[in-house]
């Protein structure tokens, strides 16, 4: 079994969150692949610089400017820091980004009713580098930036970098997305309201009576398209309860 576990933004701002997370990669006893976020990060770092910035339903609009940012915060700063916060725990993790060993191949998303700027969709993951790194007993920890082949880097979204991955690795693999919520809840002012177990058909409905909102609805969208690539095991949750929250079947 292989892990992989996506941290979101608002996990890598919470450090009691974040260290628990990073204490479970380092007792796990089987590979482990990291994917990783930080939206939040580059948020404020875009502001500060003085940089407006545009979400449409969780998807960052991303112009050159942005571009630069999100590379410096995601494939830098944050990347850099999740790799070393593992090796103090032991674990033997290598920082990469999608144009790194060209694990990840992206193209640029087409416009259509929204031009989403410099953002990429997932063509290809070459999982022959990532098994290589496991294989040599590395924990690879992936930024979600990634490449189109011609020089040009692109804005990835981490859920959907973490489905693409775990769904090209060939093997038995367990998807954990680990966010800030206890699961998929049907009240968002209570964590105890988690819905334990989600087929693909019961979203539409979620969504139509307002539990599930239109920044929950991409990740629950990747989360089956796993599912349907035959990823074993897909379970959204927060970091203290990471063998429970709702597991998408």
């Amino acid at each position: 079994m292989i892990d992989v576990i996506k941290i979101g933004g608002a996990v890598i701002d919470d450090a009691a969150a974040l260290s628990a997370v990073l204490d479970h990669c380092q007792v796990l006893q089987r590979p482990l692949i990291v994917v990783h976020g930080g939206g939040r990060r580059a948020t404020t770092l875009a502001e500060q610089l003085g940089l407006p910035q545009t979400m449409v339903d969780g998807r960052r609009v991303t112009d050159a400017a942005t571009l630069e940012v999100v590379v410096m915060t995601f494939a830098g700063w944050i990347n850099t820091w999740l790799t070393a916060q593992l090796q103090a725990r032991g674990v033997n993790a290598i920082g990469l980004s999608g144009a790194d060993g060209n694990v990840v191949r992206a193209t640029k998303r087409e416009i259509q009713d929204i031009d989403y700027g410099f953002v990429g969709d997932v063509a290809a993951v070459h999982a022959g580098v990532l098994h290589g790194l496991l294989d040599g007993g590395l924990t690879p920890v992936i930024a979600p930036i990634t490449h189109d082949g011609g020089g040009q880097l692109l804005n990835t979204n981490a859920d959907i970098m973490a489905s693409n991955i775990a769904a090209s690795l060939g093997e038995q693999v367990a998807l954990t997305y680990v966010f800030d919520h206890a699961g998929v809840l049907r009240d968002v002012a209570d964590e105890t309201s988690v819905i334990p177990e989600l087929r693909a058909g019961d979203v539409a409905a979620l969504v139509d009576s307002g539990i599930v909102t239109a920044g929950m609805r991409p990740k629950l969208d990747m989360a089956f398209a796993a599912v349907r690539a035959g990823v074993s095991s897909v379970r959204i949750t927060n970091a203290y309860n990471l063998g429970g929250g709702t597991v998408c079947r």
